[in-house]
């Protein structure tokens, strides 16, 4: 197997040649290139490969600009930081993906979907629908909530995002934190919260937890290299710590 690697982060792409080694000794990387323009000259010269490793996010751009310029003729694994608002996009069309950090089974996984895939007849390479969606998704085009409607006895409440600090989920429940201190439980899963608000504006820094940046009060260096964040009102969920896989994507959300 013929692997291209589509990665701008040096150490992300020798990490992914290594795993790729581990899963199966025959799979060969080709190359690794940086860009959205490098990787337009080298598919340009129709190298021959079985599988191309994708980042979403490259130096010079989004790697969906790449299928504008050249035919990519075999199957794309998508590597990504980005949530599950954007991945839904390549789930519902048949687009593999790994989130990063990549876990070693999941790549296993994606491979032997590839190699599923390779033996029968049905396109591995994104449709054009699909990358529409992805790119509409990833520049921030989609219609996000503007409120969420609450239960109070009852009365319903509306309370317009803006008003919104946080949201967590506690002892099975889902609740909305308001800047005000007040804070409401809400008939959604933090997953759908997650697909539901712009991730401009909110961003999910663990299973529990998903913050406004206004909320953060404070920002501690914890351990492990991790990251402890002090919001002006905590709920009953605890102390807010940032997952390890997240901290990088969460430091470049707020270095925007």
């Amino acid at each position: 197997m013929r692997a291209l690697i589509i990665e701008d982060e040096r150490l992300a792409a020798e990490r992914l040649t290594s795993m790729l080694q581990a899963c199966d000794a025959s799979i060969e990387t080709v190359a690794t290139v940086p860009s959205v323009r490098r990787a337009v000259e080298i598919l340009g010269l129709r190298p021959q490969l079985d599988l191309v490793f994708m980042d979403i996010q490259l130096a010079d751009g989004l790697s969906f600009e790449i299928f504008e310029q050249v035919p990519v003729e075999v199957p794309v694994i998508f590597t990504t930081a980005y949530d599950a608002y954007a991945i839904k996009a390549f789930k519902v069309n048949s687009i593999d993906y790994l989130l990063k950090p990549i876990d070693a089974d999941e790549l296993q996984a994606a491979l032997e979907k590839f190699r599923k895939i390779s033996h029968s007849s049905t396109a591995a390479f994104p449709q054009p629908g699909a990358l529409e969606e992805a790119i509409q998704l990833l520049s921030g085009k989609k219609n996000y909530k503007n409120q969420f409607v609450v239960k109070v006895g009852e009365h319903l409440h509306m309370i317009p995002i803006e008003e919104v600090a946080s949201f967590y989920s506690y002892e099975k429940g889902t609740f909305l934190q308001c800047v005000s201190g007040k804070r409401y439980a809400i008939d959604y899963t933090m997953e759908q919260v997650e697909q539901l608000v712009n991730p401009d504006i909110f961003f999910r820094v663990n299973r529990s937890y998903l913050v406004r940046q206004k909320a953060i009060k404070d920002i501690i260096t914890w351990s492990n290299s991790r990251l402890k964040l002090e919001l002006h009102h905590t709920g009953p969920a605890g102390e807010v710590v940032v997952s390890r896989e997240k901290v990088r994507a969460f430091k470049a959300w707020l270095d925007r």
